[in-house]
């Protein structure tokens, strides 16, 4: 994912220059914390049906911003609402054909297939809500974080790509992905550092996939850092 890499250097230069070192500064008793994120996570699949395994890295770039809300006068208890993008890519065994007449269809390669991709992407527009709870002071920048809360997303594209001795091609959008997604998460550690957690809720197909003959419950499990910054 070469964007990665950009978003990377992005991040860490705005870290630098949003740096809060200035010892000359008013001390601002009204302040409020991280109102930018962004995350790097691994995506697993969840309650796969019988056969379907991962392979390779399944990755996931998250950013967005966030409206602190702080809710008692020491302000180290609030609520964030805020809106971001997320790009995720998953990487599995899952056969999804469409045929002339542009029905979907689902098995599973055995080991023996011959494949060099199989995979899809998805990129969502998503509204996080946490609840917030540190250590800060006005003073007091590098402190203990626990923010859980709830994220509520909308597929706006997505990308299957297979390449293999059965051909290859690339399908846009099919209808079979849920649009919307929605799922709990969890954020948690100190400074610069902080373990995040998403499990979703719902599945990511509907009731439309079917592998052989059952419906698809497969649901996504994101484990990797987020980073909070001013």
């Amino acid at each position: 994912m070469k964007p990665l890499y950009k978003v990377l250097f992005i991040f860490f230069g705005a870290q630098f220059c949003y740096s809060q070192t200035d010892s000359l500064s008013a001390v601002d008793h009204l302040y409020k914390e991280d109102q930018f994120y962004i995350g790097i996570t691994y995506n697993l699949l969840g309650k796969k049906p019988s056969g379907l395994k991962q392979s390779g890295f399944s990755s996931g770039l998250h950013f967005g911003i966030i409206k602190d809300m702080p809710l008692n006068e020491a302000r180290d208890v609030a609520i964030g609402v805020g809106l971001g993008v997320s790009l995720n890519s998953f990487n599995h065994n899952l056969f999804i054909k469409k045929d002339s007449d542009g029905n979907l269809s689902y098995s599973i390669l055995d080991d023996g297939s011959g494949y060099s991709k199989n995979k899809f992407n998805r990129q969502l527009i998503e509204l996080p809500i946490e609840f917030r709870w540190r250590t800060s002071t006005p003073t007091e920048y590098d402190f203990w974080r626990i923010y859980a809360g709830f994220k509520l997303g909308y597929l706006v594209n997505s990308t299957t790509k297979f390449k293999g001795d059965g051909g290859s091609f690339k399908y846009h959008n099919i209808e079979d992905f849920n649009k919307l997604q929605y799922g709990l998460t969890l954020s948690a550690g100190y400074n610069t550092w902080n373990l995040h957690l998403y499990y979703g809720l719902n599945p990511i197909f509907s009731k439309n996939a079917v592998l052989n003959g059952n419906d698809m419950n497969t649901n996504i499990l994101k484990v990797g850092l987020m980073f909070y910054i001013l």
